[in-house]
């Protein structure tokens, strides 16, 4: 009976050590900000160092009586427990703020006083240097959670980035992003207004932009009116000349080209053989309905070209050369129209 009880109380005894190591291993150190001049106060209006503490479960675990320290030598596995308790820093009880709700968050103050209040630990912190902070569970003995932060700007933060643990999903950030006390996964949203006013707080930017934007405006108006007036020109030129000119097909045209060049040239050869015409009559006859066929001056109908010829005698070489001919006598059927004066004696 006796060792049946001493089972029972052992595997009970083993499973709550189990329990409250699951337990502790949802609580993590999740910001820390080593440089703390103008981000958060404490109730006394002093800025001092802190760390935070999220609880990354959905249930609710109270911290109080875990440990915080920033001294490596409480590393060492040979260190007696009393021992290793003087290098830490407790957070004690007696404040409901220690009860942690699932993803609910705690700020402690660091190189303060404990006898401040709750939230002051005496746990040294040094901006100057990089920081070890360690998390360890109520025995002092189990190593919770712990991260090296750099050496950080005033205001700056370093802060995890996911809840897995891993030292790696660790950032610095600006102290327009620092949150503490809330999730880390929380932005600080910039309007574009604001972030203009603050890249360009003179207004240079905006006047060289406005500007830019009316002249570029001006710039494809003249571009528009000018295409548009070319247009409009062309449109009309077009409704003139089909108004004026219908426009025959290209076919049509090339068809009565062909047929006056052959029927021109039958002429032609025609007109030279029988030397009936002179050859610059030719042309500039050709020449003359060649240009009235080219404006439509009148019906293109079957495209003969008729030319009759008629002797003027304006080529006659007898009257062009008188010059060189003596005078010709009169007839007698001329001397008989003269009158005869009288005569002489």
């Amino acid at each position: 009976m006796n060792k049946l009880v001493f089972l029972l109380g052992g595997l009970l005894l083993v499973s709550t050590s189990k329990m409250h190591a699951q337990m502790d291993a949802s609580i993590k150190l999740n910001e820390v900000m080593t440089d703390n001049n103008t981000c958060l106060q404490d109730e006394y209006g002093r800025h001092e160092a802190w760390i935070e503490i999220e609880n990354i479960s959905l249930s609710t675990y109270n911290i109080r009586g875990m440990y915080i320290t920033t001294d490596r030598s409480v590393l060492d596995k040979s260190m007696s427990v009393p021992e290793r308790i003087k290098r830490m820093s407790i957070i004690p009880n007696g404040d409901t703020r220690t009860n942690l709700s699932g993803r609910q968050h705690l700020v402690l103050f660091c190189n303060s006083m404990p006898n401040l209040g709750t939230l002051h630990l005496s746990v040294k912190v040094d901006p100057t240097k990089p920081v070890w902070i360690a998390l360890y569970n109520g025995n002092a003995t189990q190593l919770i959670d712990s991260v090296t932060v750099p050496i950080l700007a005033a205001d700056q933060s370093f802060a995890r980035i996911a809840n897995n643990g891993n030292a790696k999903d660790w950032e610095v950030k600006s102290g327009d992003r620092v949150t503490p006390g809330i999730a880390n996964i929380t932005t600080v949203s910039e309007s574009k207004i604001d972030k203009f006013k603050r890249e360009d707080p003179h207004g240079f930017a905006m006047a060289i932009m406005a500007m830019g934007i009316v002249f570029l405006c001006l710039a494809l108006l003249w571009i528009f009116f000018t295409l548009f007036g070319m247009f409009m020109r062309h449109q009309e030129t077009a409704k003139k000349v089909i108004n004026q000119q219908p426009i025959k097909p290209i076919t049509k045209t090339v068809e009565k080209t062909i047929e006056v060049g052959h029927k021109t040239g039958v002429m032609l050869k025609e007109g030279f053989d029988t030397k009936g015409i002179d050859r610059e009559v030719y042309l500039a006859v050709i020449g003359l309905a060649l240009r009235q066929y080219e404006d439509d001056i009148h019906d293109v109908e079957s495209g003969v070209i008729t030319i009759k010829p008629k002797d003027t005698g304006w080529d006659d070489e007898y009257s062009q050369m008188t010059h060189l001919h003596e005078p010709v006598m009169p007839t007698n059927h001329m001397e008989q129209q003269i009158p005869k004066g009288p005569e002489l004696k």
